[in-house]
């Protein structure tokens, strides 16, 4: 016992040393009235955009670096912006169905920070996260610029998905053959505008 006792101490004194008592963690709430998802789908015959709501998160900072964070998309609010009335409600309707991203089952869609790089320049940094939709996830790794100002903080990031890796396979040229100008092209665009405050 006394043997288990001492050892217990020594690892304890070491987790001590190599733990910075004054590192300071702040955690930063998603504006999720300022934040939003902005989509690009791209097909034989063209290309479609619009956005997706941010329904919460949080950017988290470590010694004022960026260390961590969450993103939670809401799926239900997906718009569809470069057509107009009833063509472009007919379009998002699609994308919420099972065809795409079934949000009746899969109402929203997650991304959470699992390693941060600096570039070497304040607010530079090399993001890798785990990309949760309809239920698979998928590593992502892509560069952003994140600005302070006051107690918020903003950037953009943008990230090239490919939809057959989280099973939306409609009109993919890789599991359908002979579409022709009906394919749609596996890889789609996220462009996630973030603001965050203390």
């Amino acid at each position: 016992m006394k043997n288990s006792s001492l050892l217990f101490v020594v690892f304890a004194m070491i987790g001590l040393a190599f733990t910075d008592p004054t590192s300071e963690m702040v955690s930063m709430s998603v504006d999720t009235e300022n934040s939003f998802v902005k989509w690009t789908a791209s097909k034989v015959t063209g290309t479609h955009y619009g956005k997706v709501m941010v329904k919460s998160g949080n950017l988290e900072y470590t010694d004022g670096s960026l260390t961590g964070g969450t993103v939670v998309m809401d799926m239900t609010s997906i718009t569809v912006d470069d057509i107009q009335g009833k063509g472009a409600e007919r379009l998002a309707g699609h994308l919420r169905s099972p065809d795409f991203f079934g949000v009746e089952e899969n109402p929203t869609a997650e991304f959470k920070i699992t390693n941060v790089v600096s570039r070497g320049k304040a607010g530079e940094y090399r993001i890798t996260g785990d990309m949760t939709i309809k239920g698979f996830t998928e590593e992502v790794k892509f560069n952003t610029v994140l600005t302070e100002e006051g107690n918020s903080s903003a950037g953009v990031a943008t990230i090239t998905l490919d939809r057959t890796d989280y099973d939306i396979r409609y009109g993919s040229g890789s599991f359908f053959e002979n579409l022709g100008d009906r394919t749609i092209y596996d890889e789609f665009e996220l462009e996630i505008n973030l603001v965050a405050n203390k």
